[in-house]
């Protein structure tokens, strides 16, 4: 345990936040940046003398559990959690479950690239953020609650509109396979996260496809590089489909190109022009 760069690393995290961002008020006379020791303690459940001691490189070893409530307090991201865990001497375990939460640069990214269709995608394959292509050419997902945004549970469980699985992509079934195969990994990353083992249950109770590919056990997907979209206006749509990871939040940007002068990308371009509206509603 290194007690001067814990002391240290609370103090730098606690100047940051302001008593706004966790719901307090600011009142008067408050002399210092940030939120008062006895704040930090009272939102993390423990004493102010407690935290007062940490702060002076003066404590104890802290148990998880108060780390836990820090993490909580300071407001900390993965990577800064891990860091307090191996200041106070205790590596951290996984944490309790995937991150939902996308980095304003990547919302950002997303509607810079107003020729691209891209997502970004949770660990469970929860759709987390779209730009407007993306809709257009998907589906609009603001129209649509949290859990019908998860792709692996509409590739087994539907809907199925006009008979087309998951927006009618070419490689649906490898794309089951594959998703499958990343969630495993994903449910021995996050084995206590109660939506992961509900998710895995709603869909072996719900899709004999999804139990026996399941039961193969494999961990290991190939990427998929392109893919056709039946759109039900536009007719299909190829493209390019690459994948960045983003390692600290255990999320994946997915972007879909078009090849320069293909049929495909005029109609992306097409898409982009008319965005989610109906261009097959009767006038």
């Amino acid at each position: 345990m290194d007690r001067r760069q814990l002391a240290d690393f609370l103090r730098s995290r606690r100047e940051r936040i302001t008593p706004a961002d966790v719901g307090l008020p600011a009142g008067p006379r408050r002399r210092t940046p940030g939120l008062r020791r006895e704040e930090v303690a009272q939102l993390a459940y423990i004493s102010t003398e407690y935290y007062t001691r940490l702060e002076q490189a003066r404590g104890p070893r802290p148990s998880r559990e108060v780390l836990g409530g820090l993490t909580r307090a300071l407001r900390l991201s993965d990577v800064e959690r891990d860091h307090l865990h191996h200041l106070a001497g205790a590596p951290p375990g996984p944490p309790p479950g995937p991150s939902r939460e996308v980095r304003p640069s990547i919302l950002a990214l997303l509607h810079r690239l107003p020729q691209a269709a891209a997502i970004v995608l949770s660990a469970t394959y929860e759709v987390l953020a779209w730009n407007d292509l993306a809709a257009a050419l998907m589906e609009d997902f603001s129209a649509l609650p949290r859990r019908d945004r998860n792709l692996v549970r509409r590739a087994f469980l539907g809907p199925r509109p006009a008979g087309r699985r998951l927006y009618g992509v070419s490689d649906v079934d490898e794309f089951a396979a594959s998703a499958v195969r990343n969630l495993r990994v994903t449910a021995g990353r996050y084995p206590d996260d109660p939506e992961v083992a509900g998710l895995i249950r709603e869909l072996l109770d719900g899709s004999e496809e999804f139990a026996r590919l399941w039961a193969a056990h494999d961990v290991c997907a190939a990427p998929t590089l392109c893919k056709t979209f039946q759109h039900p206006v536009v007719g299909p749509v190829s493209v390019n489909c690459d994948v960045l990871d983003i390692r600290d939040r255990d999320q994946q940007v997915v972007i879909y190109t078009a090849d320069p002068g293909t049929p495909s990308e005029n109609a992306l371009r097409l898409l982009s022009v008319v965005g989610t509206q109906r261009m097959d509603a009767p006038l």
